[in-house]
């Protein structure tokens, strides 16, 4: 679960520039937030993200606790342009990783968090 600023900024981020699909969405208009649910999969086959939106609240200090999301990509190369192309933010291009062979990348949402791209290893290789 991440906690977002503005929500409609990250619905658009993680759909229109990830590439997920808005799974679910609900307000709680007692409690004063929504919630929405995004993913590449339906909740019963793959792992999804819960996005909070406390409507009083309008930015989070992401604290030291947090490291960052992680997303398999097929070719984190091509992924980091399709992600520049639709506007998003890559804030480390890819390459391999620091003591490694892996290939990754790094790109930014509307609030700062993180999400590491990880290329997937070919078979033959792994």
């Amino acid at each position: 679960m991440l906690r977002v600023g503005n929500l409609e900024k990250s619905i658009d981020f993680y759909s229109k520039i990830l590439g997920m699909k808005v799974l679910r969405r609900k307000d709680y208009p007692k409690g004063r937030f929504t919630l929405a649910f995004v993913g590449y999969q339906d909740e019963n086959n793959a792992t999804v993200l819960e996005l909070t939106h406390n409507w009083d609240i309008g930015k989070y200090d992401l604290g030291s606790g947090y490291g960052h999301i992680a997303i398999e990509v097929d070719d984190a190369y091509i992924a980091c342009e399709m992600i520049k192309q639709r506007g998003g933010k890559v804030v480390r291009e890819a390459g391999p990783m620091k003591h490694g062979i892996t290939v990754i990348a790094f790109v930014e949402d509307p609030d700062s968090y993180k999400i590491e791209l990880i290329q997937r290893k070919d078979p033959k290789r792994a």
